[in-house]
């Protein structure tokens, strides 16, 4: 299988990468200069010099091309990289290459709630990029993963479970949601990639159960050994010290719940979901007396 990753430089794109490679599949990764791409390229990934701001960069990055695996947004990135230019422009501009190019299938990783009415402009692009590839008339599988526990975690309870400032919630944290792991997102990816029966199909992913912000704070203090301070904002304020995007992202988990079950979508692919136990004890567990 011929494969091409665009956001192969960030987390869950590199884990992806490495994966494909391990698979031993012919691979190729869209790079754009100054990218930190060194390691995945000694590891076996072919650069391919693009930009998804540059439409005609992209056609060439997908000239035989079997597969596209696109992992790549806005969130962590700053300048010219915007919701805008990147979450909605940007992956309008790889579908319609890929589909000139005739691609067997297109795998975009999208997030569980995205919707054309969510207060969230980066909500709304992703839902904005699903209708776009639904209806480009090329086979798809779109990926909705549910909070990230690497990424939400450390951010929110980090400082604290190392002895810093305290935990700041927005609202009570009383909402359930299926954490799930970035490593179980990367094997989905890989796994739907070339299998005939994941086309056309939208999968949402979590983890083993759905936990409140109140029980992960609990299951950090299990495994640290002592009480975290928490601090719950009143509605409208920012969380402090992270950019808007994220206060917008957190309390719109405010609003619902999200449990996702796994069981089916387990059982197919071959994936055990990670449990909220074992990420806490993973991340956290270092922070415990020797």
């Amino acid at each position: 299988m011929r494969a091409l990753v665009v956001g192969g430089t960030g987390t869950l794109g590199g884990m992806i990468v490495r994966r494909l490679l391990g698979h031993r599949n012919e691979l190729s990764m869209l790079v754009r200069p100054g990218s930190a791409a060194e390691a995945l390229i000694q590891a076996g990934a072919r650069p391919v010099p693009g930009d998804l701001k540059d439409h005609r960069s992209l056609h060439g990055a997908c000239a035989g091309v079997d597969v596209v695996v696109t992992t790549a947004s806005s969130a962590l990135r700053g300048g010219a990289d915007t919701v805008e230019s990147v979450d909605l422009v940007g992956n309008r501009n790889l579908i319609d290459a890929a589909r000139a190019q005739a691609v067997r299938q297109f795998v975009f990783v999208s997030a569980l709630g995205a919707s054309s009415q969510s207060p969230s402009p980066f909500m709304q692009a992703k839902a904005a990029t699903e209708k776009h590839l639904r209806e480009s008339g090329l086979r798809y599988t779109i990926l909705q993963p549910n909070l990230f526990m690497e990424v939400w975690i450390p951010m929110l309870l980090g400082p604290a479970s190392a002895g810093g400032t305290e935990v700041t919630l927005a609202g009570e944290g009383r909402r359930r949601h299926s954490f799930v792991s970035i490593e179980d997102v990367a094997a989905y990816a890989v796994a739907v990639a070339g299998k005939a029966t994941a086309r056309d199909r939208t999968l949402a992913l979590g983890g083993a159960e759905p936990v409140s912000w109140g029980g992960i704070v609990a299951e950090v203090e299990k495994t640290i050994g002592r009480r975290l301070d928490v601090r719950h904002l009143a509605p409208g304020e920012a969380l402090p010290g992270l950019p808007p995007m994220v206060s917008e992202l957190a309390w719109g988990t405010e609003m619902f719940d999200s449990p996702v079950d796994m069981t089916r979508l387990s059982r197919e692919f071959g994936i055990r979901p990670t449990t909220m136990e074992e990420y806490v004890r993973r991340a956290f567990g270092r922070a415990l007396p020797a």
